[in-house]
């Protein structure tokens, strides 16, 4: 399986953005998801994760009542929709995908298994 993460680009302060990622190869049906990021000289960031299911959502509290994680299990396909965005929302987004429980380990960027390429995210104004 790959992951292919878009969506990403320039917005305005208090603007939105939808990221995607989009899964090849064989379905990733079974598969825990998650958005990083990793902002300019700064550590890789964990921003929220799903379950297999596409329920139970986690986010980072940088994060917490402006991005929704979502997942449609139809199109195998994990969204982060971004609203309010702040200048320190600006950073590389990364999808994640794993298997196994969903459980503390999900908050570890070694739980992962699978990654996307990363897109770019730039809040300017």
């Amino acid at each position: 399986v790959q992951l292919q993460a878009s969506g990403g680009g320039l917005v305005q302060p208090g603007g939105s953005l939808r990221l995607s990622c989009a899964a090849s190869g064989r379905t990733f049906n079974a598969f825990n998801m998650a958005w990083f990021r990793r902002a300019p000289g700064k550590e890789r960031e964990l921003v929220a994760t799903i379950n297999w299911r596409g329920a139970d959502p986690s986010y980072g509290d940088s994060v917490k009542g402006r991005f929704t994680i979502s997942k449609d299990t139809t199109s195998d396909t994990a969204y982060l929709q971004m609203n309010s965005l702040k200048f320190e929302d600006t950073a590389v987004y990364y999808c994640a995908a794993a298997r196994g429980p969903y459980g503390t380990d999900r908050y570890r960027i070694g739980y992962y298994e699978l990654w996307g390429q990363g897109t770019l995210v730039t809040v300017s104004s």
